[in-house]
């Protein structure tokens, strides 16, 4: 295939989606890997005086450029696949890990690294340049650099066989959910639930050419049956095949959760650190795995009461519905209960008020009025399915600072959740102002009939929460790629996402865009007092939940990988794995029993699909979300004294971390917006109503 027919290649601030297919992915990662290569071995190879031209700058560029046709594959994986663009992306991705782990491992470029760094120039270096020398000459001792050729060569065959066994744990988890369906042939099962998505149930069935009422386990689907559904049995049901998703059958994923942690330990062990978590946090803001778990058992324990307070509420409550024993599938449906009697307020109340579009103009215009970003709508071709959308940002002055998409329902090629990448890191260089290209995903209830998707209020949240990622990225003014935007500290990333996500609550804010999707109603003030009022309900058990999986993350890593790869006893195999992957359960079981109201709870814990941690980049490190929200809560403080829409606290925060990136420490960053360092009693007192002067 000719390059310039590939659509891959192509160098455009909007990408050809509507022309990739598979038949590109591997021509196309062929000739970027091989001008990767070339440009690698030229820097390794040229016998000039090395510069930060000849060494960094020549080196970034290479990299940049080769992510630049990488991610949107991995991007259409996660929102397009089919067979084909599969089978295209997993060829592919052995040689991509080999590549990308041979960079810090590659002898002739780090030799010249070492060179550029003892240089004059290296040691005048000020600001953002002197901290990607420093960083970069780190990031490869981290990486490796410094083994010998034989512990180098055993590291890269672990990288490439990581990446491979984390995706397809990710392929299992998406082909789990797609296979599942439940036909329901009584209308009368479904006795509570909402009439909305009663009747999306009844026209998925249609579409398949079936009677009834056609259940998935998409989100759409599953959160309106735990939460109303006065069938205890089909609650039972499709939360057991929610949470029990790939533990046997074709996509077990027990088996790959063992090796995966054995892995991480083994690369853990080989750079020299002491476990995994000690390797990953040694460039975040936590430090070392000691500092992270202190973090989150103090968190527990200031936490704890509030959540055995929750606890008796929902036990106490569960009886009064006839429920005697609170089991995991009754939750949901106690807990919004509860809140609809003690508040007169759930979910499906506020949905007419939230139409999506409303939604995203009323975001757009608080982020022009605090931050001074406007963002216009472009229609467009170029997309991979009829609901993306196209956007352009720009700052004040009138200057075009980046461009995102927007895709916001289910597929079944889809996968679950909500999130934001990036395509395209620009920034400031030599010839004027490169725009940013990114894109936010989530899989919000569809809308029906032509009208507009109603959203929940935690999908509004959602909806601004991966706005501030996309703002981080978009908004960035710093010169290097891999120093700009969202490339942080993955304790810090999470901060312009969840401070974000403090206007939903705010009057002012909720007075653009919460309006009546059919009469254009204002957002009713007693309506706003009930969820307000019912902000901080079950906090405590929401907190605790969260805390759970942070601290079972770094169990994981910290204490179970080291013992499953002492017990491996040579090269692994089928059966090893099999049992590695049970105990790897039952250690999961163990430990989410010290966050549950009775033990059997912990038997329907989320390991198997646990994408964050197994196939995405929160493994040992799922703390980070707690970790930014202490920061959030605090920062926000600053926005609620000075006005919301104050403008200049808000091109204060652009300036010293919205357009940042990683150009500084984020704790020096932090106390240049707030002058101060953290104060974690702003969270508990956000989440848990404790008293003020409360501190983590």
């Amino acid at each position: 295939m000719h390059t310039e027919s590939n659509p891959l290649l192509h160098d455009e601030l909007r990408i050809p989606f509507h022309l990739i297919d598979a038949r590109h992915v591997e021509p196309a990662v062929d000739v970027a890997l091989t001008e990767a290569r070339a440009e690698v071995d030229a820097i390794s190879a040229d016998p000039g005086a090395p510069t930060w031209d000849s060494v960094l700058g020549r080196l970034d560029a290479a990299l940049e450029r080769l992510a630049e046709v990488v991610s949107p594959i991995g991007h259409l994986v996660a929102v397009a696949e089919t067979p084909p663009l599969r089978d295209a992306y997993n060829a592919v991705l052995p040689e991509l890990s080999a590549f990308w782990s041979s960079i810090p491992l590659d002898e002739g470029l780090w030799r010249r690294l070492e060179a550029y760094a003892a240089t004059d120039e290296a040691a005048r270096l000020t600001g953002i340049r002197r901290r990607h020398l420093d960083k970069t000459v780190d990031d490869f001792r981290r990486a490796g650099a410094d083994l010998p050729a034989e512990r180098k060569a055993r590291l890269q065959e672990l990288q490439v066989e990581l990446a491979q066994l984390q995706q397809k744990f990710s392929e299992n988890v998406l082909d789990a959910t797609a296979a599942f369906e439940l036909l329901v042939e009584d209308e009368g099962r479904l006795a509570g639930v909402p009439k909305g998505p009663v009747r999306r149930f009844r026209a998925a069935a249609n579409e398949k050419g079936r009677e009834g009422w056609l259940l998935t386990l998409d989100y759409p689907s599953i959160e309106p049956i735990l939460k109303y559904c006065e069938d205890r049995a089909l609650r039972r049901e499709i939360f057991t095949a929610h949470t029990t998703r790939c533990r046997e059958g074709d996509f077990d994923n027990r088996p790959l959760m063992a090796r995966i942690l054995r892995l991480r330990d083994e690369i853990a062990g080989i750079l020299g650190y002491s476990g995994f978590p000690d390797y990953t946090l040694a460039d975040r803001m936590a430090g070392t795995a000691e500092r992270a778990i202190a973090f989150e058992a103090d968190l527990v324990e200031r936490t704890r009461p509030y959540w055995k307070r929750d606890t008796q509420e929902l036990t106490a409550y569960a009886s009064k519905l006839g429920i005697d024993v609170l089991e995991p599938w009754d939750v949901s449906f106690v807990m919004e209960s509860l809140r609809k009697a003690r508040y007169d307020i759930d979910d499906e109340a506020l949905r007419p008020y939230f139409p999506l579009g409303q939604v995203l103009d009323g975001m757009y215009e608080i982020v022009r009025r605090t931050f001074g970003f406007r963002i216009v709508e472009c229609a467009i071709e170029q997309v991979w399915h009829e609901d993306v959308r196209f956007y352009e940002i720009f700052d004040e002055g009138d200057v075009l600072v980046g461009a995102f998409y927007t895709d916001w329902f289910p597929r079944k090629e889809k996968r679950q959740g909500a999130w934001m990448n990036h395509f395209v890191t620009g920034g400031p260089r030599s010839d004027g102002f490169h725009p940013h290209v990114g894109v936010m995903c989530g899989n919000f209830t569809p809308p029906e009939d032509g009208g507009d998707a109603l959203l929940t209020h935690r999908e509004v949240e959602t909806t601004f929460h991966e706005f501030g990622h996309l703002l981080h990225h978009c908004t960035s003014r710093v010169e290097i790629p891999s120093r700009a935007g969202i490339h942080v500290a993955w304790d810090w990333v999470e901060l312009p996402s969840q401070l974000m996500e403090n206007w939903t609550w705010e009057r002012e804010a909720l007075d653009l865009f919460a309006r009546h999707h059919e009469t254009g109603e204002p957002f009713p003030e007693d309506l706003y007092g009930r969820m307000v009022a019912a902000r901080r309900f079950m906090g405590g058990w929401a907190q605790m939940r969260q805390l759970s999986l942070g601290t079972v993350d770094l169990a994981l890593h910290q204490e179970l990988a080291p013992k499953l790869r002492r017990e491996t006893g040579g090269a692994p195999d089928a059966a090893v794995d099999a049992r590695q992957g049970e105990e790897t359960m039952d250690f999961g079981r163990e430990r989410f029993a010290a966050f549950s109201p009775a033990a059997h709870f912990a038997e329907y814990h989320i390991l198997t699909s646990f994408s964050h941690l197994f196939s995405g980049g929160y493994a040992a490190g799922y703390y980070s979300y707690l970790w930014s929200e202490v920061l959030d809560a605090d920062a926000f403080t600053r926005f609620r004294d000075r006005g919301i829409f104050d403008r200049e606290t808000g091109r204060a925060y652009v300036d010293a971390i919205l357009s940042r990136g990683d150009s500084a420490d984020p704790d020096v960053l932090f106390r240049e917006f707030m002058g101060r360092e953290p104060d974690p009693g702003a969270l508990l007192a956000r989440n848990l109503g404790a008293p003020a002067g409360t501190t983590a």
